[in-house]
């Protein structure tokens, strides 16, 4: 039994290198910060979380303790990292940070109109 946690352990935690080391390499090689963004919430999760779940195993079945920290750390960390990625894109949308020329669409664009049309005392209805 401690041979397969073991093997778990490392293959869950070569995993979270592997989406830890394509983050970086997304977030420097990204063209703006929509994509950047994109890269950072999703592969940065899933890293970390592959982390977590390695060291969960180590400690439950190696070390023989059952860690209810790092089952809600990995609980927080699913539910709040791409949330708090999908508010910091939207922030730089609505601050006007312009996406690369690449970008193919915009729908928000219409949304956002509309937005500004029903409240005119918002300071980008001047735009």
């Amino acid at each position: 039994m401690i041979v397969i946690a073991n093997i778990l352990t490392i293959l869950s935690i070569t995993t979270g290198v592997i989406f830890t080391v394509v983050t970086v390499i997304g977030i420097l090689r990204l063209p703006d910060v929509y994509t950047r963004a994109h890269a950072g919430s999703k592969s940065s999760t899933l890293g970390v979380l592959s982390i977590l779940l390695g060291v969960f195993i180590h400690y439950w079945f190696v070390e023989g303790h059952f860690s209810i920290q790092l089952l809600l750390g990995i609980v927080f960390l699913f539910v709040t990292a791409p949330i708090g990625g999908h508010l910091i894109t939207r922030a730089a949308y609505m601050s006007g940070v312009k996406p690369t020329s690449l970008t193919v669409g915009d729908d928000l664009a219409p949304l956002l109109k509309q937005a500004l049309l029903d409240n005119p005392k918002h300071p980008k209805s001047e735009d």
